[in-house]
C-alpha cells in the first residue's frame, strides 16, 4: 500500500506575527452626517432608506439598510493621481482634459492608487514644538519636520508613509475652527512637500482638511503642495487623519495599514487607516 503525504506549507511569519498579538490604533475619523467637510466637496450624508418593521419575513425577520451620499475627498480620504492638475497636466505628463472622458477619468483614477502595508512614521510638530495645537494658519516647514523625525529617532526611507500631526484633529467637533473659516489652518509649506519628496515616501497625510497651509481668510485659493506631490512626484496625499490615539501611544515607527476603495475613474477613496503594533 502507497501512503500519500500532503505537502505542509510552511509557516506564514507575518501571520505568525498577528497571532502573537497586535494592537490596532485607529489613524482616521468617523463618517458621520453633518462632519465638517470642505465646501469644495459634496459632504457626507447617510439615512436609513429601510427600517426594522417597514418589511417583515414570514418567520419574523426584518432587515434595515442606508443609503450613503458622499464626495470622494470627505472625511479620512486618500486622493488620487487624477485629483489635481498643473497647466492641464497630470503626474506623468497625462493630459488631463483627455483623460476625463464618459463621467471619470481613464487614467491615474482611484482604482490604481495602491493599498498600503507599510512603514508609517509620525512626525509629530506639535508636540515637537511643545505644543497640543499647532496656531491657526501655520506652515509647516521642511525643517519642523527634520526636527520632528529627529525627536522621533527615525530617518524617512523610501516607501514610508509620513504622517504628520498638527493636532488640528482636535477642532474635529468645531467645524468652524476645524474649516478655518476666520483664522486659517496649519499644513506643509512648499519646502515641506519637496523635503519629502526627496524622501522618496509613497504617501504623506495630516490631521487637517487639507494638506496645504491655509492662512487666515485665504481659502484653498492655490494648492502648491498638491503640485508637489501629487502631480511633480506621484505621492498620494491623505487628508482628515486623526493622529491623537497615535501621539498619546508614543509611536514613532510603525507599521501603516490602508485600503482605498478601488472606484474606477474617481479622484480619491474614504479609507480606514490605522497603525498596527505589538501588543
Amino acid at each position: 500500500m502507497t501512503t500519500h503525504q500532503t505537502p505542509t506549507a510552511a509557516p506564514d511569519a507575518l501571520l505568525a506575527v498577528v497571532q502573537a498579538g497586535v494592537r490596532l490604533i485607529e489613524l482616521g475619523q468617523p463618517f458621520f452626517t453633518g462632519m465638517p467637510c470642505s465646501p469644495n466637496h459634496p459632504g457626507f450624508r447617510m439615512a436609513l432608506i429601510r427600517r426594522h418593521g417597514d418589511m417583515v419575513r414570514p418567520d419574523g425577520g426584518s432587515a434595515a439598510n442606508e443609503i450613503i451620499v458622499t464626495g470622494g475627498h470627505v472625511g479620512t480620504h486618500v486622493d488620487a493621481l487624477s485629483h489635481v492638475s498643473h497647466d492641464g497636466v497630470m503626474h506623468g505628463g497625462v493630459d488631463a482634459a483627455a483623460a476625463q472622458t464618459g463621467g471619470r477619468f481613464t487614467e491615474l483614477g482611484a482604482e490604481h492608487t495602491p493599498a498600503l502595508l507599510t512603514r508609517g512614521v509620525l512626525l509629530d510638530v506639535a508636540g515637537t514644538k511643545g505644543v497640543d495645537v499647532l496656531p491657526p494658519g501655520y506652515g509647516v516647514t521642511a525643517g519642523d519636520l527634520a526636527a520632528a523625525a529627529a525627536r522621533a529617532g527615525v530617518v524617512l526611507r523610501e516607501g514610508d508613509v509620513a504622517l504628520v500631526r498638527t493636532g488640528w484633529a482636535q477642532h474635529f467637533d468645531d467645524a468652524a475652527t476645524y474649516l478655518g473659516q476666520a483664522d486659517g489652518v496649519p499644513g506643509p509649506t512648499t519646502d515641506a512637500g519637496e523635503w519629502l519628496a526627496d524622501a522618496g515616501v509613497v504617501a504623506t497625510g495630516a490631521d487637517t482638511t487639507a494638506y496645504e497651509q491655509i492662512p487666515a481668510g485665504a481659502g484653498h485659493r492655490v494648492l502648491p503642495v498638491h503640485r508637489i506631490l501629487l502631480v511633480q512626484a506621484g505621492i498620494h496625499i491623505i487628508e482628515h487623519l486623526d493622529l491623537e490615539a497615535a501621539a498619546a501611544a508614543g509611536l514613532t515607527e510603525f507599521t501603516f495599514v490602508m485600503a482605498p476603495l478601488r472606484i474606477v475613474g474617481g479622484t480619491g477613496s474614504p479609507v480606514r487607516p490605522f497603525a498596527a503594533v505589538a501588543a
